[in-house]
């Protein structure tokens, strides 16, 4: 895929594919690989830009210096002995449902490297700080994008409200670039681009439409090229793109109208909790995997003013997501991710934040067989370097490709020829599959 492909798919707020483009493209890739994995798992992707605090989350240190362990407390949860910040009562208060990694670590200190390897499992292979977009690898979600294929007529990829700068296909192509809803689920005029039809027509008159544009198509002259006529194909991915516009089923996952209202007060009266309520929905009609973009957590400055604004929404979100999936049975087959680029540092500095730290974060699994109640490895002291079952971000691809279902170690095919891993070494994280 070449530079302008991408920032097209990439920038969709300034042109991006039109749904019946992604239809086709992912159709091809379809026909072209055969790929479509028997595996039913799917995964909602939780990633919070700017590289989320541990200390102040799921790895508080109480009996370090002032300057370290910060303003805030510890609280028990309800797994005997494991501790969380007073900032998370909520998913304390459900930390059986769910496994914390202490101990995932790597070295690039920066958004863009950062970013890249966390949400692709490889690092790039040059130094790269922020930067709107960074793709030297195919995303998760590209990936099982490109072995899901499309099902049921609906996007393998969706992502809300915008894509990472790392969520790209790179050289999978653009028909696993995401589909984007953004706009905010919360309000009463949310739509989904794309996927409802222009105010000035409406279903009866779209239907009357399709109907005499196919009386057309029987027309000899219209069709003289015969089953060659690349047209032909045009109308598949045509009748696609209609059929989840005017289906019920596909409109409905769009539809949070339709959650009572006790459910969306679970999740969070705001824009984060109903994106978190959005995803379950469209796992749930068979999107196999969700990107929800949370930004604005790269606090160098006043990080516990911040935090009082940042995590309450995230605490009531995540954990509602969490028990609503396990209460409603999904959460078997469907994982939960939550994670960012990095860490931060474990001294708070001169301006009351802490600073980009890959060398130690906390990254929440739930669902997809993944145990509950359990801390998987530890830091240090004052939370500053994983020590205890260290794993890389190589680990963590390998251990939610598996549980997706994909082979992690499978070679792919660059649009030059040269052959890439999909994950350059990396083992399964044990824990997560006891």
């Amino acid at each position: 895929m070449g530079r302008r492909d991408f920032l097209q798919v990439g920038l969709h707020g300034l042109a991006g594919l039109g749904l019946v483009d992604l239809m086709r493209l992912r159709s091809e890739a379809a026909s072209a690989t055969g790929k479509v994995s028997a595996n039913d798992t799917r995964c909602i992707l939780i990633w919070l830009d700017g590289g989320p605090t541990h200390h102040e989350t799921f790895d508080p240190k109480p009996e370090a210096p002032a300057e370290i362990r910060g303003e805030l407390n510890p609280i028990s949860t309800n797994v005997p002995g494991i501790r969380f910040s007073q900032a998370v009562p909520k998913l304390a208060s459900v930390a059986d449902k769910f496994t914390v990694i202490r101990s995932i670590c790597h070295k690039d200190p920066n958004h863009g490297g950062g970013n890249h390897y966390m949400m692709t499992g490889a690092p790039t292979p040059v130094p790269v700080n922020c930067g709107a977009f960074v793709t030297f690898h195919p995303s998760f979600g590209s990936v099982v994008s490109h072995h899901r294929g499309v099902q049921n007529g609906i996007p393998a990829y969706m992502t809300l409200p915008r894509q990472s700068r790392s969520g790209g296909p790179n050289f999978l192509g653009a028909e696993h670039a995401p589909f984007i809803l953004d706009g905010n689920p919360n309000s009463k005029s949310f739509r989904v681009r794309d996927v409802v039809l222009p105010k000035s027509i409406s279903d009866g008159r779209a239907r009357r439409r399709r109907e005499l544009r196919t009386a057309l198509d029987r027309m000899k002259r219209f069709r003289d090229a015969g089953s060659n006529d690349p047209s032909l194909a045009f109308d598949t991915y045509y009748d696609q793109g209609l059929e989840l516009v005017t289906s019920e089923t596909a409109q409905a996952a769009f539809d949070l109208h339709q959650e009572p209202d006790a459910t969306k007060e679970r999740y969070g009266r705001n824009d984060f909790g109903q994106r978190l309520l959005m995803a379950r929905r469209l796992t749930e009609v068979g999107v196999p995997f969700v990107t929800v973009y949370h930004g604005g957590w790269d606090h160098h400055v006043d990080i516990f003013k911040g935090l009082k604004t940042k995590l309450p929404p995230v605490d009531q979100g995540i954990s509602g997501l969490i028990s609503d999936l396990d209460e409603r049975g999904s959460l078997e087959n469907t994982m939960v991710i939550l994670l960012g680029e990095c860490g931060r540092t474990p001294k708070i500095n001169k301006r009351g934040g802490r600073d980009h730290w890959p060398h130690a974060m906390s990254v929440l699994m739930a669902g997809a067989g993944i145990p509950g109640g359990q801390v998987v490895g530890a830091t240090d002291k004052n939370g500053a370097y994983a020590n205890e079952n260290v794993y890389s971000p190589e680990d963590f691809a390998v251990s939610l490709y598996t549980k997706m279902g994909i082979d992690p170690h499978q070679i792919f095919h660059n649009t030059v020829g040269r052959p890439v891993p999909l994950v350059n070494g990396g083992q399964p994280i044990s824990e997560l599959f006891v």
